[in-house]
């Protein structure tokens, strides 16, 4: 057993209904004075005692180049000194943007389980394509994680937003710095993700699955910031990126995909998937999940039709991680992204006649 592994230090704050209080400690605790958040709506009862100088609404999905200047630009013309994001992956993807920039301090209040709080991964998008880092400067100074602040989260995007998470756990698996540790927190990750998202689900106001949604989405973040971009996030990035295609959905569709493909040359990955799950099989446990939870089964509905597929693979080939359990071809591409199109139901694909 021969890895090297990295942790990057990072304060987390956890506590049903404490954002604010939390959050207040934690502006105090790092000695700031002029806070930019970084937020699409007003979150009086998590920023009401903290200085505010500036809150920034611009954000868009897949943190667009222009989208990022603007930010940087009112962040320096306010001399701030904290960056405080409050929402989803896009949120503090921007605040990442300033941070890789200007080195300002982070504090996260995720309101999705996007994971890109517990991250030092940055992404830019122009011109349709979607460039993505690593740097010390964007991993935030502290998460705060509060399960009040996603009861108002609506249903198909609590359900997309924590299959992506779930997506995390599974890339870091086979991701190109997989290392046992990073499997022992994807694995404890999707046990938490498969109990609290059907709880949510099945009834809203259920505090104790969204404490399971937070506790999977921080781990499974934590395991894929080491482990890297395995080939999911390399086609989903791709995808967001280029066609503007809603970020979770795109995870949520894509994953069953990427596991039916990679499972039958991952056999030790595949059994820890299983074995978190419960089931025979990891294909089982997932699909599973997805059906108790209403998973979304196709892009379609989401912009991405047959037609696009061929400009896709041609983007998606050459970032193919190297490290992926097998070698991926154009023509499993054109395949995988064929099934995702129309919502078929993932099937393993032929390991005859491959190198």
């Amino acid at each position: 057993m021969i890895f090297v592994h990295d942790t990057p230090a990072q304060r987390v704050l956890f506590g049903h209904g404490r954002a604010g209080t939390h959050l207040a400690d934690e502006v105090v605790r790092l000695g700031a004075a002029r806070v930019m958040v970084i937020a699409t709506r007003a979150h009086p009862e998590v920023i009401g005692s903290i200085p505010v100088v500036v809150h920034h609404t611009d954000v868009a999905p897949h943190v667009p180049v222009d989208v990022a200047d603007h930010a940087r630009t009112i962040a320096s013309e306010n001399s701030v000194d904290l960056l405080v994001c409050i929402g989803g992956g896009s949120a503090t993807g921007l605040a990442k943007a300033v941070a890789l920039t200007s080195g300002i301090p982070i504090v996260a209040v995720p309101t999705t389980y996007a994971g890109s709080e517990a991250t030092d991964v940055w992404g830019l998008t122009e011109a349709g394509r979607k460039t993505t880092g690593v740097d010390r400067r964007v991993l935030p100074t502290s998460v705060i994680y509060d399960s009040a602040l996603s009861v108002e989260l609506p249903l198909e995007l609590t359900v997309a937003s924590g299959l992506n998470a779930l997506a995390h756990c599974v890339d870091s698996l086979w991701g190109p710095r997989a290392d046992p540790i990073n499997a022992s927190t994807a694995v404890t990750g999707i046990r938490a993700l498969d109990a609290g998202l059907p709880a949510v689900v099945a009834d809203a106001d259920d505090r104790i699955g969204r404490d399971e949604m937070l506790l999977g989405a921080y781990l499974s973040a934590v395991a894929f910031a080491s482990a890297g971009s395995g080939l999911h996030h390399k086609i989903c990035h791709v995808l967001g990126g280029a066609y503007d295609l809603p970020h979770a959905q795109t995870h949520a569709v894509i994953l069953p995909h990427v596991l039916a493909f990679n499972a039958p040359t991952a056999p030790d990955a595949a059994r820890m998937i299983a074995a978190a799950f419960g089931t025979e099989s990891a294909d089982h446990g997932l699909a599973r999940l997805r059906e108790r939870v209403g998973a979304p089964t196709s892009l379609l509905p989401y912009g991405f039709d047959a037609t696009m597929i061929p400009d896709a693979v041609a983007r998606i080939l050459p970032v193919v991680p190297e490290s992926n359990p097998r070698p991926v071809t154009a023509s499993d591409l054109t395949t995988i992204l064929t099934a995702a199109s129309t919502g078929d139901v993932p099937t393993a694909h032929p390991l005859e006649g491959r190198t």
